[in-house]
């Protein structure tokens, strides 16, 4: 409490005429810059504005502040990317190559390779992943397609910030209400890798698909360890020097750009990714490729001159 009295300004400094400005801009510098002086992601930036403007809100609510001040300046927000760089996204070839190399890695390898093609086949979240259980397979068959009913998440809050006091809590699907769910299929190959799973790793003490040797749950270190040792097993040099696969999530982006350049109607691939139709087209609006040589026939066909009779 000493150094919070040392240390910071009182809050109604921010609105006191002639300084509250400058204090104001102050913290959104900062806030867009990191501890060694580079600037910060601008999703950063932009997420530390708003609980900033957040906490402006709530003083102004408790009456500490008469208006939010940074209401009253102007900051030119950080740009950022609102679509999916179509260079992160793996074929069908290099996702099966990462998938297999990630089976070599060990016991802990064995047991993530459904794990991590459950966000390759049906584009879950790392999250949605974490937190699947037999009960979410709701037909599981032998051949063909299965389904998967997903119906919450386990984000990492950290120790600090969970009830439990867990890494990660069960909450509700995002951007969905408590107790909707969401339908995924399961691919063919899906289904085998669950079904190969199930059968020599069976459900831990708390009923979750995914768990570890001592069948704790996946942290994100274990898994992130494993999917960089694979990544760098299956590709090539050229491939592991690009931005090919950086990160787990892009093979969630890729099952969704493979549903729509198959031709799957983007209301369906929404509600299977579970996007809404409009954020899905301007995401992945980059990584729908191949309709070019049709859509130009089409316009060409509506353009043609026509024989009058």
């Amino acid at each position: 409490m000493h150094w919070l009295e040392t240390a910071t300004i009182p809050v109604p400094e921010l609105a006191r005429a002639g300084v509250g400005a400058a204090w104001c801009r102050a913290l959104l510098e900062r806030i867009s810059h990191k501890q060694d002086g580079t600037a910060a992601a601008a999703n950063t930036a932009n997420r530390k504005r708003a609980v900033l403007n957040n906490l402006m809100q709530y003083a102004v609510e408790t009456g500490v502040l008469p208006v939010n001040p940074f209401k009253t300046i102007k900051w030119t927000r950080p740009r950022t990317l609102k679509s999916i760089d179509p260079r992160t996204v793996v074929n069908s070839d290099q996702a099966r190559r990462l998938l297999v190399a990630v089976a070599e890695q060990g016991e802990r390898g064995e047991r993530m390779v459904a794990f991590f093609g459950s966000m390759y086949y049906a584009a879950l979240r790392p999250e949605e992943a974490v937190g699947l259980r037999p009960e979410n397979l709701s037909a599981l068959p032998e051949t063909g397609w299965g389904e998967l009913i997903l119906t919450g998440s386990e984000p990492r809050g950290g120790t600090w910030w969970t009830d439990s006091g867990s890494a990660r809590q069960r909450r509700e699907l995002k951007h969905r209400p408590r107790g909707e769910t969401r339908p995924v299929p399961i691919h063919p190959d899906l289904v085998a890798l669950f079904s190969q799973h199930l059968t020599k790793y069976p459900p831990g003490r708390d009923g979750r698909m995914f768990t570890g040797p001592r069948g704790g749950i996946f942290n994100d270190r274990a898994y992130l360890k494993i999917f960089h040792q694979a990544r760098a097993a299956a590709f090539s040099p050229a491939e592991s020097a690009s931005l090919l696969a950086r990160r787990p999530y892009d093979l969630r982006h890729a099952a969704v750009s493979t549903w729509l350049n198959a031709g799957v109607p983007a209301p369906q691939v929404a509600e299977w990714a579970g996007h809404s139709v409009g954020v899905l087209l301007r995401v992945y609006a980059k990584c729908i490729s191949g309709q070019q040589h049709e859509a130009k026939r089409r316009i060409e066909e509506a353009t043609q001159a026509r024989d009058h009779e």
